[in-house]
């Protein structure tokens, strides 16, 4: 049975996934997980107008300001009573915790969770399981629990493998002739889709780096390296800084950085920017307005379309399955291996967009339609 390798990056550690010699293997996992432990079977159907919690992260991307939106009143539409939180800025771990913690003490019948650290909820949805509640790992799985339910997201693999081709079409349209010189940036070390990103993106390119077709310039190649802690545009713009001054202060050209999401590539092509570079081939995910426009004036190379309309769609469909007792569809029940269990998911498909395609990519969709036009 294949499965990712999903557990949280700080968990892991210095394990030999977090270098590019295993970036290759992340679909394999080791031997199958204990699936035991206090999860009880998901309930079978509860009250029309029953509270459903929705537990999410600090509001660091449009994304997830959209999705707090859409759940708020997509669970008010479908007749159920919704407790939508957000974690706060600074202490978030505290906040999400004690949120998923309250939700438990009102009687929720099913949380759904866009965990903020993925390795530090287990105790809080060990409660909401003993309570008789439902857990849905939204977006993010949850680690090292056997008290997870079901997760639903995109597939974050395949949004990795996504960035690290989209990279490589991008530098061979300006530069058709190998080497290309790149750097790597990957999310926060305590968002478990960092490393699922970075792996993804790793499947493509460590071929070509041992092969010597892609350099990273810097030498910067481990996971650790990488990381940009909060996903923060600020701590992205600094460390290119850094890379700028560092590895190209000369003539030494940049032809593309990885980045994990549109935040920080703009915070990078900002860096470049400044510092008087052409500015390189940058990925990016989420897309977001200001990096539509940026993929629309030829700045930003490439973003990832995953559809939050869709992805809560599904997921208040999911709750809708659960309140009248049925199982809810799941596409995926061998893959998401969180530590404890093999954690049954829906996985949405993303789609790669870039200038070329963006007006189709965003036809229905009536806030970047308008970018894309013309």
């Amino acid at each position: 049975m294949r499965k990712y390798l999903t557990r949280s990056i700080a968990m892991i550690g210095a394990a030999a996934l977090l270098t590019l010699s295993a970036c290759g293997t992340e679909r394999e996992g080791a031997a199958p997980a204990d699936t035991g432990g206090s999860a009880a079977a998901p309930a079978k159907g509860f009250a029309a107008d029953a509270l459903i919690g929705v537990a999410l992260p600090s509001k660091t991307s449009e994304n997830w300001v959209l999705a707090g939106d859409l759940f708020t009143n997509g669970l008010k539409e479908a007749g159920f009573t919704s407790d939508v939180q957000y974690a706060g800025a600074s202490t978030t771990v505290a906040d999400q915790q004690a949120q998923i913690s309250a939700m438990v003490t009102k009687g929720a019948k099913v949380i759904v969770i866009g965990a903020t650290d993925a390795a530090q909820l287990t105790t809080q949805v060990k409660q909401a399981k003993e309570a008789g509640a439902v857990v849905i790992a939204y977006d993010r799985l949850i680690t090292n629990t056997p008290d997870v339910d079901y997760y639903i997201a995109f597939d974050n693999f395949k949004v990795g493998q996504l960035q690290g081709q989209a990279l490589l079409d991008g530098m061979k349209a300006k530069k058709p002739e190998a080497p290309w010189t790149v750097e790597l940036f990957s999310g926060s070390p305590d968002d478990n889709n960092s490393g699922v990103f970075f792996n993804g993106a790793m499947d493509v390119l460590k071929p070509l780096i041992d092969k010597g077709d892609v350099v990273v310039g810097s030498g910067q190649t481990d996971i650790k390296q990488t990381a940009i802690q909060g996903w923060k545009a600020e701590n992205a713009q600094q460390r290119m800084d850094s890379l700028l001054t560092s590895t190209y202060n000369g003539d030494k050209k940049l032809d593309g950085v990885l980045s994990p999401n549109d935040t920080l590539a703009r915070a990078i092509i900002t860096s470049v920017k400044g510092a008087g570079k052409d500015i390189p081939v940058v990925t990016g995910q989420d897309s977001e307005v200001e990096s539509v426009k940026s993929i629309m004036a030829g700045e930003q190379y490439s973003t990832i379309n995953k559809d939050t309309r869709k992805l809560v769609a599904e997921t208040i469909g999911m709750v809708k399955s659960l309140q009248a007792g049925t199982e809810p569809t799941i596409n995926d029940k061998d893959s998401y291996d969180n530590g404890q269990k093999v954690v049954p998911a829906y996985l949405l498909p993303p789609v790669i967009v870039t200038k070329d395609n963006a007006a189709e990519s965003y036809a229905n969709d009536p806030k970047l339609a308008p970018l894309t036009q013309g």
